[in-house]
């Protein structure tokens, strides 16, 4: 199937399902609307192959206008709205792309193309358009991702790869029902957010509720209107409602008891006190709007504490893995089950993996192949010829062991892995896990540097502004006793500004080092 095909299948099964939520648009609804769009799009000069880039926040036009570029024949260019007019010019130059739907608020001045108003009205359904013949293979989105170097590479994902992902997901129905409510408040530009939010939710014949902010009050308020089932978010998010809600148990002086009850909660089912753990996870579980029962992470690893909070809670904590290459989550961890730091599953149904180039500990690159995997970077051979192998696999760049239960766990990026002038390697993510849980530091990027001809693991801190170079000098020194010394961070600066972040939340390593190597953030005196 193609992707309007995809959606048309679930219109014919369903067609008096709730689809979006908020607005309450059945699939018939969506499909009707859907034809409105292409006829407008069409009028505007859009036809067959052409790429149509989508710069929108999460509004329903957003999906609207995907599928009415799908059932023209066309491809979506999903664009980051936090970028500048420069790089939409050098991305639809790039991809030749002559048209973008987006919020007039994104408007601006431009020879490179023509804006269409994405939240403009659309006229009548034009009954001679009809859905245009469209194989498989063609592409039906165009990403750009920097990777782990800053140089942009453009990411086709064709039809298959998208509805693949779609039946791949099937893996999940254990927790994913018809007719659930699923929160979309991840960014649909996103390849997580988008095959969570569109493509789980049509597989499964659920609706989406979407979310354009990530407003911590309309978010709430969203949760208790509404009452989602499943809630994906980034790690980060987990941890900051995780936090919030700790803080809000304290200061009611009621968190020893409660600390107690969830760390315990199976035992004392147990014996009889089942109803003493409901009392303490209700009132939590009411603050997702009481009918949470999937929460999905991805984008990032999740520490392990915060995954065993929410576990605690009685909710099922799912950790996915992927690539905007492989139309994001093509490994999903297993809930239930005992597992080390840092474990995102293996392989969902029709793709595989393989470790390669292992060391003495099992860590070793992670390979993929399978139906979600792209076919290759578009006009760029060297690349390509970088990243697959002649039997298929691609290089994923991230390094992984797998535990006895098949069990995959990350260990970092191989480019960003320090190689100390002893051979010695030291992984960031493991050092910026250990940094950022220290009072005042907002953000933590580590990365190989060199420092009097000498390789260091260099650290640059954005922190508070109450925090001085000598605290923190004197805070990492502490946080240093709980690792090799070989790993130790002794150089290092700070800022007050927030480090540059993905829409994933990732720290964008090579623009802090560029910022640090142009004597942007103030260095610690030795």
């Amino acid at each position: 199937m193609n992707m309007y095909q995809f959606l048309e299948s679930a219109v014919k099964d369903t067609p008096d399902l709730l689809f979006l939520t908020r607005e309450e648009i059945t699939y018939k609804q969506f499909d009707e609307n859907i034809k409105k769009r292409a006829a407008a799009l069409a009028k505007a000069g859009v036809k067959q192959g052409d790429v149509v880039g989508i710069l929108a926040h999460n509004i329903p036009e957003f999906p609207l206008t995907t599928f009415a570029v799908w059932y023209l024949g066309g491809t979506c260019l999903m664009l980051d709205t936090n970028l500048t007019p420069f790089e939409y010019d050098n991305m639809t130059a790039l991809t030749n792309c002559r048209v973008v739907a987006a919020e007039k608020s994104f408007f601006y001045k431009t020879k490179n193309f023509e804006f269409f108003d994405i939240e403009g009205k659309d006229g009548k359904i034009d009954p001679d358009l009809a859905p245009a013949p469209v194989e498989s293979t063609h592409a039906a989105t165009l990403s750009f991702t920097s990777g782990s170097t800053g140089i942009p590479k453009i990411v086709p994902l064709s039809h298959y790869n998208l509805t693949e992902c779609a039946a791949s997901l099937r893996d999940m129905e254990e927790w994913l029902h018809n007719g659930d409510t699923l929160y979309g408040f991840l960014p649909l530009y996103h390849v997580y957010g988008f095959s969570i939010g569109v493509l789980a939710t049509i597989e499964y014949r659920a609706n989406i509720l979407l979310q354009a902010t990530v407003n911590p009050a309309e978010i709430m308020a969203d949760f208790k209107k509404y009452r989602p089932q499943i809630i994906p978010a980034v790690p980060r998010l987990w941890e900051v409602f995780r936090n919030k809600i700790i803080d809000n148990i304290k200061a009611k002086k009621k968190w020893w008891m409660a600390s107690f009850v969830l760390k315990y909660g199976n035992t004392l089912k147990k014996i009889g006190l089942g109803g003493l753990v409901k009392k303490v996870q209700e009132p939590v579980l009411a603050v997702f709007g009481g009918r949470a029962r999937l929460l999905i992470a991805g984008g990032a690893a999740t520490k392990p504490e915060v995954e065993t909070f929410y576990e605690r809670l009685g909710l099922t904590f799912i950790q996915g893995y992927g690539l905007t290459e492989t139309v994001g989550p093509i490994c999903i961890s297993k809930p239930g089950k005992c597992r080390l730091p840092f474990a995102f599953g293996g392989p969902i149904t029709n793709n595989e993996c393989d470790i390669r180039d292992k060391n003495a500990d099992g860590v070793g690159t992670l390979w993929l192949r399978g139906h979600q995997v792209f076919e290759g970077y578009m006009n760029n051979d060297a690349a390509n010829s970088e990243v697959f192998d002649d039997k298929g696999f691609f290089n994923t760049g991230d390094l992984v062991s797998m535990d006895k239960n098949g069990e995959l766990h990350f260990h970092g990026r191989k480019k960003q892995v320090i190689v100390l002038d002893s051979g010695k390697n030291v992984y960031p993510d493991e050092l910026e896990a250990l940094y950022i849980t220290i009072p005042g530091v907002k953000n933590v990027a580590v990365f190989e540097h060199h420092v009097k001809n000498k390789t260091v693991s260099y650290g640059v801190f954005s922190v508070e502004k109450n925090m001085t170079i000598q605290k923190l000098g004197a805070a990492v020194a502490e946080r240093n006793k709980k690792i090799a010394s070989y790993k130790w961070v002794t150089h290092f600066a700070m800022t007050n500004e927030d480090l540059p972040l993905t829409s994933t939340q990732k720290v964008k390593h090579h623009v802090v080092r560029e910022r640090l190597e142009k004597g942007e953030y103030p260095i610690r005196k030795e």
